[in-house]
């Protein structure tokens, strides 16, 4: 029994065309499909996932990243594997094509969860991880149409990926670029784990919003405790989103159990997502369900 869920962000507009991004999200499901029924671990399609992600450029991820405040691109990424509760992140990293690669160098290769700033580029670079060349060629911006945010508020984007294996192993990775127009120096939730990021042996959490407010309510962490305490998936992920809204923040997660049930509760007017469930289905949704 495998399953996956993968977002591209929460913030999407109903004026807004997501044609693109729903065709690239249903080929990235399938792709990732035949990698679980040839054997591949969770962790392994999670950030196979998440690299596709960021370097389609549809995203405020990878590729897709929108500048802050200074004009610098200051990505985030950060990924967690359930059966050994491993986890690797990296925040502000500049330079660097794929975020979630540095986390993931960090988690294998390192004693430490999160490397930040420059140490985390001098990490990427000695590890032989690949450069972004020409900046300017090599963003695409994207997401712009996403802001649905007054100017100066918490505008945003990220992608994810929660998965299940063969084997009942879980794991989630989340990227991210920030909000738009972040102060420089800002990190939100994507790098912190249990508050963007989360996977046990229960669940497997990635979230996508205004990450002060997914910070302040150990968002992705909180809905696999409440499973733990005996809620339904979807019930522990309303919750969670409730109490994001309840705060004043937006946003989103999808959650993926040990069961194969999905989760994908969200208070902005929509959010990019596909899943696999685990008959073999794969859908698409940008606002309904």
């Amino acid at each position: 029994m495998t399953a996956l869920i993968l977002h591209g962000g929460a913030g999407a507009r109903r004026e807004v065309n997501y044609d693109a991004e729903a065709v690239h999200m249903r080929e990235t499901v399938e792709a990732m499909k035949a990698r679980l029924d040839a054997g591949a671990s969770a962790l392994d399609v999670a950030i196979e996932t998440v690299v596709r992600l960021e370097d389609s450029g549809l995203y405020v991820a990878g590729r897709g990243a929108s500048p802050n405040l200074a004009g610098a691109y200051e990505l985030d990424a950060s990924l967690m594997d359930g059966a050994s509760r491993r986890a690797g992140a990296v925040a502000a990293l500049q330079g660097f094509r794929n975020p979630i690669l540095a986390a993931r160098a960090v988690m294998e290769t390192t004693p430490h969860v999160m490397l930040a700033g420059e140490g985390a580029a001098l990490f990427a670079h000695d590890r032989g991880l690949e450069p972004i060349g020409d900046e300017a060629a090599w963003f695409t911006h994207a997401g712009q149409g996403d802001d649905n945010h007054p100017p100066g508020t918490l505008a945003h984007g990220t992608v994810g990926c929660c998965v299940l294996d063969a084997e009942g192993r879980l794991a989630a990775a989340t990227s991210t670029a920030g909000v738009f127009g972040k102060a420089p120096g800002r990190v939100g939730d994507t790098p912190l784990i249990a508050c963007g990021t989360w996977a046990d042996d229960r669940a497997a959490v990635s979230c996508t919003g205004q990450g002060e407010y997914f910070i302040r309510t150990a968002a992705a962490a909180q809905v696999a405790w409440r499973v733990e305490a005996g809620q339904s998936l979807g019930e522990a992920g309303r919750a969670v989103i409730d109490q994001i809204g309840a705060l004043g923040g937006d946003g989103g997660l999808i959650a993926l159990d040990r069961t194969g049930a999905i989760a994908d509760p969200f208070n902005s007017q929509g959010m990019k997502r596909a899943w696999l469930t685990t008959s073999g289905e794969v859908r698409v949704e940008v606002f309904g369900r």
